[in-house]
């Protein structure tokens, strides 16, 4: 359990949600990107992923550090953004 509340990814993804700005590197406009967000997609149509997120794909912990239900909603998203 000590590992889920020492987790430097989940205070960003609980609690009030935070902006981040990035660069496009397809076209080069500013894309805001929420960190409850997994992923936006640019004016031109390039898809730019939620890098705070990605532990989600990968940590035994996840389902119990963010939530079933910020889990679950990353986890369909994820898999709608690859169809």
């Amino acid at each position: 359990m000590a590992a889920i509340y020492g987790c430097p990814g989940a205070a960003k993804l609980k609690g009030t949600p935070t902006i981040t700005e990035k660069i496009c590197p397809e076209c080069g406009r500013e894309i805001e990107i929420f960190s409850i967000d997994t992923h936006v997609v640019c004016d031109c149509g390039f898809i730019a992923y939620n890098d705070e997120q990605s532990c989600i794909k990968w940590c035994k912990y996840a389902r119990e550090c963010v939530g079933e239900e910020v889990y679950t909603k990353f986890m369909e998203a994820d898999a709608g953004a690859r169809t």
